[in-house]
């Protein structure tokens, strides 16, 4: 029995025990969680103070970034242009003087209306017109036209030039290029082109109805540019008078406008020869001028032709005068009324030389440049015409330039469709 006792006692002394250690556990758990919370609601308020001082810092810095972005916007609103890129000239001629221009003194200073002048300023404006920058506001579009225009018109010193439009001498040679190049690339290919078959034919009609040339489609002829001696190869360059020249060749239509021209060949070369390195040859070549349906004149088919002077060889689709010696009536009598159609395109040259004065006068670009200018006055001119343009009659000159080389031995083909013309001709 006492040995029962003392278990049972164990027993109890042992639960007693286990009791005592689960009740301080329960408490140190209590306490620890109690404390987790403590420092869990410490962070949290900890957290909450450092976002709120963020958020505080933040608007503070945007507020601040705010007030010097205006501060600076005030500034580069009121600050003086830099003058160190830009130098200060007088242009009231061009801000004053030409808004108040009439239209015969537009027609006189620029060679065309101001409607023209605005249209041509738009077409080109792609390809000239320049943004403003931080250091210098850029010349307006429509000054740079007018500069290279005045250039092209007067053939005057780069100098003269920068003065009367208060801008500087590069500027205005970049005028120049930028003009020539943006006119070449945009409206030459619109207004200077080779006819389709439907444009031949109109062609056609109107040489026929005027001069009564059946077939003909235009006249051909060439003319002498004076350059400065260039650089490379001077001596092709040389005329008959000692000077030095490049040649622009066209072929025109009733109406004297260029349907075809090449520019910037030596004038070393002959007709024939200035002739054949064109792209009008390139282009006959491919049938151009050969259609499937030709024209019986004469008791010979004939297909189109243009007509050319004596120095161009003779062929079928380039009709040429009966050399002058020892010519029969009939002979006498076709030389006289292709001499007459003829005469556009030495018009042409007179009208598109007495508007651009910088095909008349000695150019001192290099030759690419007076290439470009060229080219650049010939698409002008064929603007000009097409949008009624009065020609001042002032504008003509009465210098005789000199005369191009005649080739030799040249093998000719076309003889019996000049003959057959020929009795055409001769039986109206």
């Amino acid at each position: 029995m006492e040995v029962q006792q003392q278990q049972q006692q164990l027993k109890l002394a042992m639960l007693g025990f286990c009791y005592l250690a689960y009740k301080l556990n329960t408490r140190m758990f209590e306490r620890r969680l109690r404390a987790a919370k403590r420092n869990s609601a410490e962070k949290r308020r900890r957290l909450l103070a450092w976002v709120l001082r963020r958020r505080e810092r933040s608007t503070w810095r945007r507020r601040q970034r705010r007030r010097r972005q205006q501060i600076l916007a005030l500034f580069w609103k009121r600050r003086r242009r830099p003058v160190a890129w830009a130098f200060s000239r007088a242009s009231d001629w061009w801000d004053v003087t030409v808004p108040g221009f009439t239209h015969t003194q537009w027609l006189h200073h620029f060679r065309m209306s101001e409607g023209t002048f605005s249209y041509l300023c738009e077409r080109l404006r792609p390809a000239m017109e320049k943004q403003d920058t931080s250091f210098r506001a850029c010349v307006p579009l429509r000054k740079r036209v007018a500069i290279a225009l005045w250039k092209l018109a007067t053939n005057s010193e780069y100098r003269r030039i920068s003065d009367l439009f208060g801008v500087s001498i590069t500027l205005v040679c970049r005028c120049v290029q930028d003009f020539s190049k943006a006119v070449c690339t945009m409206l030459l290919p619109e207004v200077i082109r080779f006819p389709d078959q439907e444009k031949l034919q109109e062609l056609a009609d109107h040489f026929e109805n005027r001069w009564g040339l059946p077939q003909c489609v235009g006249a051909i002829d060439a003319s002498l540019v004076p350059i400065i001696a260039p650089r490379q190869d001077p001596t092709d360059y040389v005329n008959g008078n000692g000077g030095h020249s490049l040649v622009l060749q066209g072929v025109v239509d009733r109406a004297g406008l260029f349907w075809s021209v090449t520019a910037g060949t030596p004038v070393s070369f002959h007709d024939t020869q200035l002739l054949r390195s064109s792209p009008l040859w390139d282009w006959v070549g491919r049938g151009g001028l050969h259609p499937a349906c030709t024209k019986e004149i004469g008791g010979v088919g004939v297909g189109y032709y243009v007509l050319g002077g004596s120095p161009y060889p003779l062929q079928n689709w380039l009709m040429t005068p009966f050399p002058e010696n020892r010519l029969t009536a009939e002979q006498q009598t076709y030389n006289r009324k292709t001499s007459g159609a003829r005469a556009v395109a030495a018009d042409a040259f007179r009208r598109l030389k007495g508007r651009w004065k910088c095909l008349l006068k000695r150019n001192g670009s290099d030759v690419e440049l007076v290439k470009s200018m060229v080219l650049t006055c010939c698409a002008l001119h064929n603007l000009c015409d097409s949008r009624g343009e009065d020609y001042q009659q002032e504008w003509d000159t009465s210098e005789d330039e000199p005369g191009l080389l005649t080739a030799r031995d040249v093998e000719e083909d076309g003889r019996e469709v000049r003959d057959g013309l020929m009795r055409h001709l001769n039986t109206e």
